[in-house]
């Protein structure tokens, strides 16, 4: 993940409630299936489009759905684009610094590797990743050659045309490509990154999250969201 500096000005700009506001608006990304995608109506879809919905049901919130780039989707939480970071995003201790989270509603997503050899040596491979990501920066640390792309789909694209010889993201990301695709294939090595995912705040709106913790922390005790979890296949279950 980018390192974003905030000044205490525009932290202060931001600094209103989103409880305070008639309507809640819930940002993603719309390019990571199964978690979020935009579906053939142009419609936000997937586990996180229900998830979310479900969750401003139970919290009685109104409200809507904003689309915005992987690579900016945290300075325009904190600039307020909208309230809400639901977009399969790892808690982090470095992103923790500039935003809050809630609790998380999938426990850790193993990472895979996707290539077109089942022998290949990861160490002397060129892996693409996508840009801001934990896997982007779980490569780095290792130390391996790294190709960073805006978008999960020109990382695949990369591994097609030769430009890499490897994607490592979400396993639940990367699974239905590798069973639609004879020349692609999941590795047997995988990684465990990450703390779970869960939703971003603005470190000021305190209420909005302890708000939605609660509507999360009720979908676990009544086994609706592992239901939800299982059914669209993002993560093992709690």
């Amino acid at each position: 993940m980018k390192t974003f500096i905030l000044s205490v000005a525009a932290l202060a700009t931001s600094a209103s409630l989103a409880m305070a506001q008639d309507v809640v608006r819930l940002g993603t990304e719309g390019a990571y299936p199964p978690w979020n995608f935009i579906n053939d109506s142009g419609e936000v879809d997937g586990f996180e489009r229900e998830l979310g919905d479900e969750l401003c049901t139970r919290a009685e919130l109104t409200c809507e759905w904003v689309t915005n780039d992987w690579d900016s989707i945290i300075p325009n939480l904190v600039s307020g684009n909208y309230d809400v970071i639901i977009a399969g995003m790892s808690i982090t201790d470095e992103r923790d610094e500039v935003i809050d989270f809630t609790q998380n509603y999938t426990p850790p997503d193993p990472s895979a590797y996707l290539a077109m050899d089942e022998g290949l040596d990861l160490e002397g491979a060129v892996i693409a990743a996508q840009t801001g990501t934990i896997q982007a920066a779980f490569i780095a640390d290792k130390g391996w050659t790294l190709v960073e792309f805006a978008t999960p789909e020109e990382t695949i694209a990369a591994v097609r045309n030769g430009e890499a010889d490897a994607v490592l993201a979400d396993k639940s990301y990367l699974a239905p490509i590798a069973a639609e695709e004879d020349a692609l294939m999941l590795l047997s090595q995988e990684e465990e990154i990450g703390g779970g995912v869960g939703l971003g705040v603005r470190e000021s709106d305190t209420e909005l999250k302890e708000t939605l913790d609660a509507a999360i922390q009720s979908m676990k005790d009544d086994g609706s969201l592992n239901e939800m979890i299982t059914k669209w296949e993002v993560a093992t279950t709690f």
